[in-house]
């Protein structure tokens, strides 16, 4: 693939994920506001902390790379409604705090995939500090993701 076809590759998934960050913003204080367990509480600020250095890093390597093509992210868009329906169906506390860390997982994995392929595609381009970044990213959300593992786990034990 030429180079030139691969950054602009790189730039409408940046950009894609850019849109991502923004959904994820908006959702964060209601997602927050559902939330009970204090353990799930503290997980969702470190979240989102770490949403908005992603945030950073996805300008960062769009400096390089040039702004794709704006537009909306209509898997995280899905996956927000799904949340809050699954939120708003919830029968008890418990039930949605499960379902809230259930679908952060579902969150998670979609960044571990989109940082992991941007890393890879980046490293092609030689952008090797961009690169480093997004597989710091994808390795930071894979922490995340057992630390979600970790706390169902304590939610359904207790």
């Amino acid at each position: 693939m030429a180079d030139d076809n691969l950054k602009e590759l790189v730039s409408q998934g940046l950009s894609a994920m850019k849109a991502g960050s923004d959904v994820a913003a908006r959702a964060t204080d209601e997602i927050s506001n559902d939330a009970k367990h204090p353990d799930l509480k503290a997980a969702l600020e470190q979240g989102n902390r770490t949403s908005q250095k992603w945030a950073d890093q996805i300008d960062r390597a769009m400096e390089q790379t040039g702004p794709g093509q704006q537009g909306d992210n209509k898997i995280l868009e899905a996956h927000y409604e799904v949340s809050r329906l699954i939120r708003q169906q919830a029968p008890d506390e418990t039930s949605r705090d499960l379902g809230i860390i259930a679908a952060g997982q579902l969150a998670l994995h979609y960044w571990i995939a989109s940082f992991g392929t941007m890393a890879s595609y980046l490293k092609s381009l030689g952008l090797d500090d961009a690169a480093s970044a997004m597989k710091q990213s994808s390795d930071e959300a894979k922490q995340a993701d057992q630390q979600h593992t970790e706390l169902a786990a304590k939610l359904l034990a207790a």
